[in-house]
């Protein structure tokens, strides 16, 4: 950054200092609060304390990406408010320079977050996160394989379970059942549309048709309702089908493809996919809302009232995020755009709020 003047450089260090110290608090208390949720699981099978500090670690990765948008806006808010009480900002601008000079800065620090929410969304974050969720099924679990194939596959004593995908936390689509008799022989197959995680084990099939293979004949049967009694929970089955959120981009963006050829609704993974794309680039706005503040009545209060805004505007834009996530489904709306208008609205509140910074 040789091309940057001092100053400059002393704002982008600000504003990832800042970023810095936020997320690792914020991380902190994550991590404190996963492995508290571990407790009940501790114990199960041969899942331990130390198993259950290896989840907390494998999840830290997917963790800070989620959290990255709101550590970049507190982070900045704290970094650049330093900057302005010790008046770097009004020599910048004493000197010359405009809002938007200012802003170019503050934007690179913006990107340099966003490639680092890219890293931790896209190459360490979700394997990781699988990699905990598997070890931990596997320890929880006895008496139960899983295929390292690629396709969802469980087998579950004389059951082979396959499933397509995670469409919620103890729901999954598209399941197939296959039962196995003692001589290797495949009994029975049936095929259900969705699968509900039930009371006491077992799985609730819905619109469940099944084929019996007899010595002598081939009988049919369609109901509506089955319950299936099986080890395999929705925790163990999460590990080979992984809910559209937490998928890297090129995964989601196959799954698109993937369901629009073959007909299906893919509303649920579009917006997986458009939302992770758009909260990956919300750092960058994040920190270009933190500049217009440190202009006016932020400029000299202290740390405990920026942490407040940043916290306040934060929470706005994580239960927005979410808000949407359920309408996309729920009220048939365009996932494109409602992925997108969180960071939409950031950015058009940054943009609005800097050309009005005198």
């Amino acid at each position: 950054m040789t091309w940057l003047g001092v100053l400059e450089r002393h704002v982008i260090r600000a504003v990832l200092g800042g970023a810095l110290m936020v997320i690792l608090v914020l991380l902190s208390l994550g991590a404190l609060f996963l492995f508290i949720e571990q407790q009940d699981d501790i114990g199960v099978g041969s899942y331990s304390t130390g198993d259950a500090l290896l989840f907390v670690l494998l999840n830290l990765p997917q963790q800070g990406w989620e959290l990255l948008p709101i550590s970049a806006l507190i982070g900045s808010l704290l970094g650049l408010g330093d900057v302005a009480r010790g008046s770097e900002l009004i020599v910048m601008r004493t000197s010359g320079l405009s809002v938007w000079q200012i802003a170019r800065p503050v934007a690179i620090a913006g990107v340099l977050l966003a490639v680092i929410g890219s890293l931790l969304g896209e190459a360490w974050g979700p394997p990781l996160q699988q990699l905990a969720r598997q070890q931990k099924a596997f320890a929880k679990v006895a008496n139960v394989s899983f295929s390292e194939s690629g396709d969802a596959w469980v087998r579950d004593g004389n059951l082979l379970v396959n499933v397509e995908r995670q469409t919620g936390e103890a729901r999954f689509g598209g399941m197939i059942v296959y039962e196995i008799g003692v001589d290797g022989r495949l009994v029975a197959i049936g095929r259900a549309v969705s699968a509900t995680s039930a009371d006491g084990g077992s799985w609730a099939l819905e619109q469940y048709a099944e084929t019996r293979f007899a010595a002598d004949r081939v009988t049919s049967k369609q109901i509506s309702r089955r319950i299936l009694e099986s080890n395999v929970t929705a925790e163990f089955l999460g590990v080979a089908a992984t809910a559209p959120a937490q998928l890297p981009t090129a995964a989601l963006w196959r799954m698109v493809r993937h369901l629009d050829t073959n007909g299906l609704d893919s509303r649920e993974a579009a917006f997986a996919l458009w939302s992770r794309i758009a909260r990956t680039l919300a750092p960058l706005f994040a920190v270009l809302l933190a500049l217009p503040f440190m202009f006016g009545s932020l400029r000299s209060s202290g740390a405990g009232a920026r942490i407040g805004l940043g916290l306040l505007l934060g929470m706005v834009f994580f239960l927005f995020q979410r808000m949407l996530e359920s309408s996309t489904v729920v009220f048939d709306g365009d996932p494109v755009l409602l992925a997108w208008l969180p960071t939409l609205l950031m950015a058009t509140a940054a943009l609005t709020l800097l050309s009005r910074t005198r």
